[in-house]
């Protein structure tokens, strides 16, 4: 399958309402892509801006004649202008793009050539998060046939994805244009579950997803939480609609309850909270629980969530207060063993753990079976680790601190359990173990050049955490080999400086100098 002379490849779509000098990098970033202009098309779609935003896209379309600009009244909300765009776009895939977010140089082109290559309705590109998250673990490495059972696809609900605009045609996919939250997920739910074939391509960092310092953050400042959970049922019908009740339901409903639920009712996030904002949240959340989800739901969570589920489940609120106080100090704790570079490869021995405060969190280990110890009283069952003990894992990250890639290094790994002194008898905590091994010669798909921070990512029973690690690279050009960056000493303040150097006069004064 490929375009014809008429049709271009690509439409990306772009809802735009007074964005300012913020849609500068994204227009430059489409300006250089390596797909030629006559292969794709940008299609702005001016949301009834009241800045000069209209004007500048205007002067960009008498400029370049494959980017076109359409406006519309002011709908607030980026539903409507995204389905203008691709009632106007023409091109044999779609992208939906937001106006302050920009593309890798070569996004359009590999995204185009790997929906080609696997036929595919959908295609995921690799993301870059740059003050918000992405779904690191679904970038682990390229899927050509990625589905709903076996990725973790439904870790990706935004918009930011290649759709064959015949496939979105045929299934009359839009957005619900009426303002609501997790529009994006309702798209993008229906459409994972009618796609023939959907694609991840992770060895391209394809999008930059940025959260500005002035965007609205979706807190007790701008989220009602009746409103958003009865949005939040909606995507559900959505799911039980194309599913039969079993673990692939399960799987897909415990997104919800894990992103949209549970991480609102934990550690620091509840805490920065309004009280009673958290509590309305938590009643909701519990409704829901209680009413919707499966016991194979909460059952398929880490211990962790296993137990925020069952406190929001019995309305309490208290109970999730106590536990968030004691989880806001969970951190991981880090260190590099050894490090030895061999030309450009570069080999790190980790050692890690999981702390809250100055103490390791801790595990009872009786006859094989080992639980967590929280500071709530709940039942031994939500609390056993046993089957968690062997899926955690320290990876090891490296992050080009230039453009944001992060690329996880093969890594060998392994977890031991150290006795806890003065905790009692049977209590442990798990140590963990890792040796990476890189080539920067083939690290990023060769794209090296520039400055590499490494991180510990430890993943235990319900955690994800990051931890910097003391070793930082650079490589002088791609596929070079790394050279690692030594920390200048600090500067001693100029008011020292002042007091030694009029030392330094006086005592060369009072010995004649």
């Amino acid at each position: 399958m490929t375009a014809s002379t008429n049709v271009p490849k690509v439409s990306v779509v772009v809802p735009a309402y007074n964005s300012g000098p913020h849609i500068e990098r994204l227009i430059a970033s489409l300006l250089r892509q390596s797909l030629q202009p006559g292969e794709f098309e940008a299609v702005f779609v001016d949301d009834g801006s009241t800045d000069s935003t209209g004007a500048r896209l205007d002067e960009l379309a008498a400029a370049h004649p494959h980017i076109r600009v359409v406006h519309i009244e002011n709908s607030g909300w980026p539903s409507r202008p995204r389905n203008v765009g691709v009632a106007n776009a023409r091109g044999e895939y779609v992208f939906f793009s937001d106006d302050d977010d920009w593309f890798g140089d070569e996004a359009l082109e590999r995204l185009y050539a790997y929906a080609v290559e696997n036929d595919a309705d959908i295609v995921i590109g690799k993301m870059a998060g740059h003050g918000r998250s992405v779904p690191r673990e679904l970038f682990r490495r390229d899927r050509p046939d990625a589905t709903l059972d076996n990725a973790p696809l439904i870790d990706s609900l935004t918009a930011h994805k290649l759709f064959r605009r015949s496939f979105l045609e045929e299934h009359e996919i839009r957005f619900v244009e009426e303002k609501r939250r997790l529009e994006d997920h309702l798209f993008v739910v229906r459409a994972f579950l009618l796609s023939k074939r959907t694609s991840v391509l992770s060895n391209y960092v394809c999008y930059h997803h940025i959260r500005r310092e002035d965007a609205g953050n979706v807190t007790a400042q701008g989220l009602d939480p009746a409103g958003y959970y009865a949005n939040l049922r909606d995507v559900l019908d959505v799911v039980d609609a194309h599913t039969e009740p079993g673990p692939l339901r399960d799987k897909l409903h415990r997104r919800w309850l894990r992103n949209e639920m549970v991480s609102r009712l934990r550690g620091k996030r509840f805490l920065r909270e309004p009280a009673d904002w958290v509590e309305q949240v938590a009643l909701e959340c519990g409704k829901i629980v209680r009413e919707r989800f499966a016991p194979g739901v909460a059952a398929g969570l880490p211990p962790l969530q296993r137990a925020i589920t069952a406190l929001t489940a019995a309305d309490d609120v208290a109970g999730l207060r106590e536990l968030a106080e004691w989880e806001a100090g969970v951190r991981v704790q880090a260190r590099v063993d050894d490090h030895r570079v061999d030309g450009t490869v570069l080999t790190v021995d980790v050692t890690a753990h999981l702390a809250s405060g100055d103490q390791p969190v801790a595990l009872t280990a009786s006859d094989g079976r080992y639980q967590i110890v929280l500071p709530v009283d709940l039942d031994p069952e939500i609390l056993d680790v046993t089957a968690r003990r062997a899926m955690a894992r320290l990876d090891v990250v490296a992050r080009r601190r230039e453009g944001g890639e992060e690329c996880f290094l093969p890594v060998e790994f392994r977890v031991e359990d150290e006795p806890l002194q003065g905790a009692g008898q049977g209590r442990v905590h798990l140590v963990h173990h890792a040796t990476a091994t890189v080539d920067f010669a083939t690290l990023n798909s060769g794209r090296t050049e520039g400055t590499w921070l490494l991180k510990a990512r430890l993943t235990e029973n319900g955690w994800t955490e990051d931890a910097r690690l003391p070793l930082t690279f650079r490589c002088a050009a791609d596929g070079a080999a790394p050279v690692r960056v030594v920390p200048a000493a600090k500067k001693k303040p100029a008011l020292h400086r002042r007091v030694r150097n009029r030392l330094r006069r006086v005592a060369n004064r009072l010995l004649g100098r």
